[in-house]
């Protein structure tokens, strides 16, 4: 089990590049960052500080979509910081959610989506590809790049399988990363993908008390942010689809989202969200719950659990996870 951190781009530059630092030397493997360039800082920059302060950790976006850059531009990005960092560059894709809905837009297709993976795979390897229909070749780059696709629903799991290195699934909770993953998997073995090489991140708040109403408060933002994208899948596919029930109460008298207040803990969007809720999607109480919990996501199939660090008391989250949580499966 590999495991991760991510970033939202608010805090000081400071206080990031130490919690990498700290991350890096309490055994994490990742460290993503959101790309969504309008709510918050630009996290291209910070990848290319940290990985000057690092050795081994690996970067992403988490995640970058096909339509606020030129896919060359991506594409070149991408490549600079994989030579930068010595080869510790992944990408993270999505449609856009955010920095999409930010600029009056709506995300892009699916299609669209794994076009974009492939066209961008190619030329960070150095191969020719169309961009707008202009072939294109970074003729410098030769890097092998990871890329990983945030899904969801069936055709963005299709999606995943067809095109991904790695799914990324935004919850803690195991039976629903357990039907996700079947989807993601599914979809590989359709186009004769080995599955076994195919790799899982389960991302979510993580919250350490004995205090659970405390840890309830830090982290009831994130069903959300989920139930946001959740909203949509349900009304494409609830319709004589096999969603799990499970899946669709929660977002039961859900309102209006506000991306001015997208992943923050103290929004005003929050008061739908139940006790249930959060606890199923994130990871909370002491310790032994989160190894219990962690562990159980690893049974299903997920190979990372990358912990969204913006839940306040970051350092002594890391801290522990360090000493006690990631030693349980090393």
């Amino acid at each position: 089990m590999e495991f991760g951190i991510t970033f939202k781009g608010d805090m000081s530059p400071e206080r990031t590049l130490n919690l990498i630092q700290q991350a890096e030397a309490a055994g994490f493997d990742y460290v993503w960052f959101f790309d969504s360039h309008v709510l918050w800082q630009d996290c291209y920059a910070y990848m290319g500080a940290a990985s000057q302060l690092t050795k081994r950790v690996r970067f992403g976006p988490f995640v970058t979509n096909p339509a606020v850059r030129d896919w060359s531009v991506t594409a070149s990005m991408h490549a600079s910081l994989a030579r930068l960092t010595g080869g510790r560059i992944d990408m993270g894709v999505g449609r856009g959610d955010s920095s999409q809905r930010m600029l009056g837009r709506k995300p892009v297709t699916y299609k669209e989506m794994g076009e974009f993976v492939e066209v961008v795979r190619k030329l960070v390897k150095g191969e020719e590809a169309p961009v707008l229909g202009y072939p294109t070749t970074l003729t410098w780059s030769h890097y092998d790049m990871p890329i990983w696709i945030a899904a969801y629903g069936p055709l963005a799991l299709k999606t995943a399988g067809i095109h991904a290195d790695g799914l990324i699934i935004q919850l803690g909770d195991p039976f629903l990363s357990k039907w996700f993953i079947e989807q993601f998997h599914a979809a590989a073995k359709e186009t004769g993908r080995d599955v076994s090489k195919l790799r899982v991140c389960a991302a979510a708040p993580v919250y350490i008390s004995e205090d659970m109403a405390l840890c309830r408060a830090q982290t009831r933002w994130f069903p959300a942010m989920v139930g946001n994208h959740v909203a949509d899948l349900v009304e494409k596919y609830h319709s004589g689809s096999n969603i799990p029930a499970d899946f669709l109460a929660y977002i039961e008298g859900r309102k209006g989202y506000d991306y001015r207040e997208h992943a923050d803990k103290d929004a005003d969007h929050l008061d739908f969200i139940t006790d249930s809720v959060i606890d199923r999607f994130g990871i909370l109480g002491p310790l032994d719950k989160h190894v219990e919990k962690i562990g159980e996501l690893k049974a299903v199939g997920v190979t990372q659990f990358n912990i969204y660090l913006m839940c306040g008391d970051e350092e002594n989250i890391v801290e522990q996870y360090g000493k006690y949580v990631i030693p349980a499966f090393r």
